[in-house]
């Protein structure tokens, strides 16, 4: 057994590391090379801190441990949101709460929170009808999120558009770098895959041969597949600073980071999880 949770923890480790060293800060790279506004960094960080979730939730998935799956979605979204507060307040960027948008926001987060716990403490079964309602709601938080930054950010919005026209001007796009940062992406997405296989297989031997209970299992993953998300949340707000510009842009990427993180784990890579599951 000794030797299962030690593949468990390494395994568990490669997956956070490379999504810290590797995929968040090249995805991060590629956005700024991009010159991409901080909410659209910030989806892309989401997108990018939600694939550990992917790779554990499709690897308990496929060895029929759903149960995991489910837990480790709801566990992630919460320790996000309660890292995201942390880096928040920790910034002393809590006047940015003030901001409609970012009230929208949050209050989409919380319902990425409430739905995994309503279906646990009711004991809802989890089935492939779920998935076209979990898809149709993760648009509908996209449409709400997209008309919230249109509505109530506009005057940072205008000023980010000269920005990025200035630096446009000052400097062409350079594809070559663009052309790297694919390729390191597509490299990492590979050695994610093969470490997200052989983490399944472990996580398999720990429940049927120890009996160590899904939900623990679960509740481990989601602290694991949590730390990207904490790295990039403090990040987005140093990186604002530095630049010596509107804190709030900071708060905007962190918001948006959070907000895609959850929405993507508990809409579409549990929909995943519950596709394979039940093939």
């Amino acid at each position: 057994m000794i030797v299962e949770v030690i593949k468990f923890l390494v395994y568990s480790g490669l997956i956070v590391v490379i999504s810290k060293y590797i995929l968040v800060t090249t995805l991060r790279k590629l956005a700024e090379n991009l010159n991409l506004k901080p909410k659209t960094v910030g989806n892309v960080a989401g997108l990018a801190t939600s694939m550990p979730e992917l790779l554990t939730v499709t690897a308990s998935s496929f060895n029929g441990l759903m149960g995991a799956s489910i837990v480790n979605i709801l566990s992630s979204n919460i320790i996000n949101f309660i890292q995201y507060l942390a880096s928040i307040y920790g910034n002393k960027n809590q006047k940015s709460f003030q901001n409609k948008a970012i009230k929208i926001d949050l209050l989409l987060v919380g319902i990425t929170i409430v739905i995994p716990i309503v279906f646990i403490l009711l004991d809802w079964e989890i089935n492939i009808v779920v998935v076209p309602i979990f898809v149709i709601l993760y648009f509908i938080f996209r449409f709400f999120n997209h008309h919230a930054h249109k509505l109530y950010l506009k005057e940072q919005e205008i000023v980010l558009e000269k920005q990025i026209e200035e630096e446009e001007k000052k400097e062409k796009e350079n594809k070559k770098k663009t052309m790297r940062y694919v390729l390191y992406l597509m490299i990492t997405g590979i050695l994610l895959f093969i470490i997200g296989d052989v983490l399944g297989k472990t996580l398999e031997n720990l429940c049927d041969r120890f009996g160590i209970p899904q939900f623990i299992i679960g509740i481990l993953l989601g602290f694991i597949t949590s730390v990207p998300e904490l790295i990039t949340f403090f990040e987005a707000q140093k990186h604002y600073k530095t630049q010596k510009v509107d804190d709030i842009l900071g708060v905007v990427e962190a918001t948006n980071n959070l907000l895609t993180s959850n929405v993507l784990n508990l809409f579409i890579i549990q929909s995943i999880g519950i596709m394979i599951f039940t093939c």
